[in-house]
């Protein structure tokens, strides 16, 4: 959900090392990434409650495409999936909307586009202060240490928190720090508040403060999403796959809303925790409905992109207001990067 910019060199340097392996291997890399006889189909994952997860513990898309070989790889943060995307190593992400208009900014320009919206961040990520700190606003963080994952959907919220109350990112002593990091930094005292996710959020929160939560955020015009992205090259070779993958993820919303034990009952061992834990977290993220997902509000229809472009235009904005990206690009790259293809009439397949 996130690392300083990836420079071009860089960028071509990580390239050139993953095709120099697979020229090695003897592989020849095809639209689905590897040429056999059973194509793959390269999903990346974060560890969130979302329908994503009830989709691959259900093995969903293994069922719905037999023909190819479905590979799932758990990454920390939307940053290191951009870096996947960057490399060829993946087709399919599950990333935060933050990342997403990073990664659609210059200097990445990753050619992927926005398939589907997992979910809209309420309660399910927030700042949270050590009680022993005594700090109960976001304005008395001043001069303290603050842990996020930088370039992730947290560290958007929490520079628009900040700048909500006042202060600036050089108010406080930002730190770069993983989910789990950031928790093991929160146990040993090293950080006094951390902008997080769940289920690490929740964890937190057993003896810490909540100051402000993205549910809030947003009402404040600051919205985040987790989105799932597509590689632009494998979307244009490969679209029936693109409509089957978006169809499991709708029924999975279906089943977070008609169902709620059973996507509990499947995310739990994804997450690692028990069912009743898991329908909490649920409970605190904002699940939409396929009539809501398809309306001009998110993603739109077909031949005409949503609101989720002018979200990702407003995030890429702040972004570069806040000197995180050289320049926000014009809305017109947003919405060329909405895959609307088939929309509505697809999902129902």
């Amino acid at each position: 959900m996130r690392q300083v910019p990836i420079r071009a060199g860089f960028t071509r340097l990580l390239v050139a090392a993953v095709a120099g392996l697979l020229a090695l291997s003897g592989c020849a890399v095809g639209p689905a990434g590897q040429d056999s006889s059973k194509p793959t189909i390269r999903l990346a994952y974060q560890a969130f409650p979302s329908g994503d997860l009830v989709v691959k513990h259900n093995r969903w898309l293994e069922d719905a495409l037999p023909g190819f070989t479905i590979k799932w790889t758990k990454f920390d943060s939307g940053a290191d999936i951009n870096t996947a995307f960057i490399a060829g190593e993946i087709d399919f992400g599950a990333i935060g909307s933050s990342p997403v208009a990073r990664g659609l900014s210059a200097p990445l320009n990753i050619p992927y586009d926005v398939a589907f919206v997992l979910d809209v961040a309420g309660d399910n990520e927030a700042l949270v202060a050590r009680n022993d700190t005594g700090i109960t606003t976001v304005e008395g963080l001043r001069g303290r240490r603050i842990a996020t994952a930088f370039a992730s959907t947290a560290h958007y919220s929490l520079l628009a928190a900040l700048q909500q109350a006042g202060l600036t990112p050089t108010d406080v002593q930002l730190v770069d720090l993983q989910p789990q990091a950031s928790l093991a930094a929160w146990d040993r005292g090293d950080v006094d508040a951390v902008y997080t996710w769940l289920p690490t959020l929740d964890q937190l929160r057993k003896n810490g403060t909540t100051l402000i939560t993205s549910r809030e955020l947003a009402t404040a015009g600051k919205p985040t999403l987790d989105l799932g992205v597509v590689s632009r090259q494998f979307a244009e070779a490969n679209p029936d796959v693109v409509d089957t993958w978006r169809q499991v993820q709708t029924r999975a919303l279906r089943t977070i809303h008609d169902d709620p034990q059973a996507a509990a009952a499947a995310i739990a061992p994804e997450l690692g925790t028990t069912p009743e834990d898991a329908a909490s977290q649920l409970r605190q993220g904002v699940y939409l409905t396929e009539a809501e997902l398809t309306s001009a509000e998110w993603l739109g229809t077909d031949g005409a992109p949503g609101n989720v472009a002018q979200n990702l235009q407003n995030a890429a904005q702040f972004l570069a207001d806040q000197g995180q990206i050289p320049a926000a690009p014009d809305l017109a790259t947003f919405r060329d990067a909405v895959y609307t293809k088939g929309l509505p009439g697809v999902l129902a397949g």
